[in-house]
């Protein structure tokens, strides 16, 4: 995606609403036309505390949702705040799932990697898909979006609770064993998506996979955010990768890096 000017300027947004989706994650709204497609994500500066990058959970052209996990202190500050405290926003950045009208579609979400997944849903919906919508979570308190997904017409919805109903990839080779989908699309943690990976690679399904990594500019600028040993930025080239170029990552399902380059093994 190329990026303007004006996306890498913060943009002062009051918070229009927000929703408590589990004790632990809340969808905070924004009345502004941001534009973003399922994939993308903006960079969401908490005022004197952080800027750290968001995926959108929703976005109709008209207002936005990011939906966040209070994982850390940044978060954890974010929580705080109330309808109408202001918030900066830059973006949006990055590359975004791609789909056809009428695709048979799987889409394999994890803890908050199923904000992007339920707006790739909502969106592929509306181009006539048919969903199939699995989701995986340590705890019922993590899981996030399903009642609303579950009153809509051609979305089937696969719950997997670790520990009680088994796991997402099982869940997945059984859909693909009894629907002809023709793409799947995956956000969750990377061991999991390597999975994903090599049933779809097995398979030769078109497979599109969400990457995550330390990102400071958001654009493309500073390299942080760099994969080995291709160079390219998640931020800029990503976070949205097929899986073709995914799989000539030689650090995809073994390490990251953390925020002053050193390498930490999933």
């Amino acid at each position: 995606m190329d990026v303007s000017k004006k996306d890498t300027i913060p943009v002062s947004l009051p918070i229009k609403e927000i929703v408590e989706e589990t004790p632990l994650i809340k969808t905070f709204k924004f009345e502004y036309p941001l534009g973003s497609k399922p994939g993308q994500f903006v960079m969401m500066w908490i005022p004197g505390v952080d800027e750290k990058p968001m995926s959108t959970s929703y976005d109709n052209g008209k207002e936005f949702w990011l939906t966040v996990q209070k994982v850390g202190s940044a978060t954890k500050e974010l929580f705080k705040l109330k309808k109408g405290d202001l918030i900066g926003i830059r973006g949006p950045f990055g590359t975004h799932f791609l789909f056809e009208k009428g695709d048979h579609i799987a889409t394999v979400g994890g803890g908050c990697g199923c904000a992007p997944m339920y707006f790739l849903t909502r969106a592929a919906l509306k181009k006539g898909c048919k969903v199939e919508y699995i989701v995986s979570a340590s705890h019922k308190d993590k899981f996030m979006f399903l009642e609303d997904l579950k009153r809509r017409d051609n979305v089937n919805v696969h719950v997997a609770e670790m520990g009680k109903h088994g796991h997402a990839i099982e869940l997945l080779k059984e859909a693909l064993s009894s629907n002809k989908i023709n793409r799947i699309f995956t956000c969750s943690h990377e061991l999991a998506m390597k999975q994903v990976s090599d049933i779809a690679h097995e398979a030769g399904i078109f497979c599109q996979l969400t990457l995550e990594r330390y990102m400071k500019c958001g654009f493309g600028v500073c390299g942080q955010c760099c994969i080995d040993p291709l160079g390219i930025c998640v931020c800029k080239q990503g976070p949205i990768f097929n899986n073709a170029l995914v799989r000539q990552m030689t650090e995809f399902g073994k390490y990251f890096r953390d925020d002053v380059g050193r390498k930490i093994k999933f």
